[in-house]
């Protein structure tokens, strides 16, 4: 059996979008059309679908919260932004990421076939 490259790959941006969710609120509040854009500019696509569950799993955890704004354009629009809980958890992510793509490339460097 072979591994699927494009499988391995949607695995592993899985495992960082709740924290890639986090970094795009650092900066600003946001609705989720705006959040799967600003994924979809870093190649982390997504759908509405899979960000859902994910914003209220970080909301239940305190990480999020929000607020609905009128728009012109149609519905009211659910705001995300970011608690001090979640800007706390979101610097231990930090920390442990920079750990993380160091011991890859430490890896990386000592194995690499090409």
């Amino acid at each position: 059996m072979t591994m699927n490259s494009d499988n391995a790959k949607a695995q592993m941006r899985k495992g960082v979008l709740e924290y890639c969710i986090l970094l795009i609120l650092s900066d600003n509040d946001a609705y989720a059309s705006d959040i799967i854009n600003q994924l979809k500019k870093g190649e982390m696509i997504v759908v509405e679908g899979t960000l859902y569950p994910l914003l209220t799993r970080q909301k239940n955890a305190g990480l999020l919260s929000y607020r609905w704004e009128e728009s012109l354009q149609g519905p009211p629009r659910k705001y995300y932004s970011i608690t001090e809980t979640g800007k706390n958890f979101l610097n231990e992510l930090n920390l442990a990421w920079n750990e993380l793509v160091d011991s890859v490339n430490t890896f990386r460097k000592s194995y690499s076939t090409q």
